[in-house]
Order: structure tokens, then sequence, then C-alpha cells
């Protein structure tokens, strides 16, 4: 196997193919990556999100952007409002900005509602400015797009994203699950399985000041405070298994299992652990 690994969007990536991807092919997947980024990133001045952000109006969305914002309207009415790319404004004043600036301001910004924006793919349409946040979902789906992209180049590839992983291997793919409070230990491990996804969220990654952290509760503006952990192995849809991964947060299991085809970890604030009856893996407790 080989394996390419690059940085990009401020994380790492490592794309696994049997054979090295030719040039052309590596810089068409850097590509994709940028677009997307000049696209979703609240982060970069030149966003389309940065302008959307400066002033309400009209404004032509990619095509990805079905796809993305269809998932989160499933999201929010599945975590009753809870999830809410809309939280960005609130991320930002609570000290998560695009200079990472890690001061909470005094008073943030309240999360505006879901309902305040119109979506009529391909045009969005605000009545005042909004800062959207797609972290929720929007690194599964670029992992998604990059695998397509791939698709044919490489029939095996497997796409990592800093764990935001869609395995393509003809075998499986045995990860550990990475402690909350210690990344020098398991609390337990997946075989994902050819064709699957596996995400994760914790409290602890992009976690700054005391009880702050980037798992934004949409209807109290704050972070959420009894689960810190989640891992989601879900069928060929990382967005799927990203969101997922967001929504146990909030949601219970049985809800989501409901809506969504997936497997599950999670972990509390109490050390209490929960896991799907088939999870594809062993759990250490």
């Amino acid at each position: 196997m080989h394996a390419w690994a690059f940085e990009a969007i401020g994380t790492a990536w490592q794309i696994d193919t049997r054979e090295p991807l030719p040039a052309d092919v590596e810089a068409d997947v850097l590509a994709r990556i940028d677009g997307f980024d000049r696209t979703w990133s609240r982060f970069r001045d030149d966003s389309l999100v940065t302008r959307i952000a400066r002033e309400p109006g009209e404004w032509l969305l990619p095509d990805e952007a079905g796809a993305l914002l269809s998932f989160y309207d499933e999201l929010h009415a599945v975590t009753d409002g809870a999830v809410n790319p809309l939280v960005g404004r609130t991320l930002a004043d609570l000290g998560y900005d695009a200079d990472y600036s890690l001061v909470a301001a005094a008073d943030p910004a309240p999360v505006p509602r879901w309902e305040s924006i119109r979506w009529d793919a391909p045009m969005l349409t605000t009545h005042e400015p909004v800062l959207l946040d797609v972290g929720a979902a929007g690194k599964g789906l670029l992992v998604d797009l990059v695998t397509a992209l791939l698709a044919a180049h490489a029939a095996e590839a497997t796409v990592d994203a800093s764990g935001d992983i869609r395995h393509g291997g003809s075998a499986p793919l045995t990860v550990a699950l990475e402690h909350p409070a210690d990344p020098t230990r398991a609390i337990g491990v997946v075989d994902l399985a050819p064709g699957t996804a596996l995400c994760a969220s914790a409290t602890n990654r992009r976690a700054w000041g005391s009880g702050l952290h980037h798992v934004l509760d949409a209807r109290t503006g704050r972070p959420t405070e009894d689960v810190v952990a989640t891992w989601v192995v879900a069928p060929r849809s990382c967005m799927t298994a990203d969101g997922l991964a967001t929504a146990h947060f909030f949601a219970e299991p049985g809800v989501l299992a409901e809506r969504f085809p997936h497997d599950f970890v999670r972990m509390h604030a109490d050390g209490r652990v929960e896991w799907s009856a088939d999870f594809p893996g062993e759990v250490f407790t």
C-alpha cells in the first residue's frame, strides 16, 4: 500500500492506495479540498461563508450544499434544534473565532433560528448577517467528495482526514477509539469494514477556558456537558457518520437509530460508556 500524507484545511490527511497516485490526481484532490474550504470555512476572510456573514442577501451555493444543508435539516429535527449550522457567531463570541483568540465575550450572540434562513437549491436567502459553521458534518462530506474524485483512479482508496475515515480497502481496518481524557489510551477498537465510514467527536478537541469547547447546543448557546466523546460507524457516507457523531451529544441513541442506520459508542462525563448492540468491534469496559 502507498500512503500519501499531507496537511490541508488545518488538519492532517492520509490517503492509502495500492499504487501511488499520479501527480495530476494529487493536484485535483488538493484543489477540491481548497475549493470546499473557500466556500465553507468561517476562518478564511475570502470564503463565501465569511461574505454571507457580512451582509444579508441571496447567495448561490455550490452543488454539494444540497446534500449538506438537507442533512443539517434532518439533524436539526432529530435533535430538537440542538444541531444548527448557524452557531458560527456564537462560537466566535465564545472565543473560537477566526483569530483563535480563545477569549469569551461577556455576552455572546444568541444562535439564530434555523428557520430564519431559506434554502431553495441552489440559492440561500438570509435576512440578517449569519455566520455558518458546518463543522458538525462538513469535513465528513469533504472526505466523501475526495473519495468520489479518487474512484476513477484508485478503486480501493482509504481517506483519513484526522479521524474522519472512509475505508475503501478490501479487508477490515482496525482503528483504536482514543480515550478523551488520555490520548495514550483507547476505550476500544472498531473493525471498519470496506465501504464504511468512521467519525469521532470529543469535547477535549478544540477546548479552551473553563467549560468551553466546540460542541455547542444551539438551543442554549452553550457547550454541552453530559456526553464527552462519540464514535459513529455508518455505511458509505462519511458525512452521515460525522453529523451523527455530533448528534449523539444531544439525542438518545434509539431516536437516531430510527432515522439513520449506524453503530455508535459514546462516553459520558461521569465515565459511563454506551454502545450499539451490533457495534463492529470491542469496547474495553
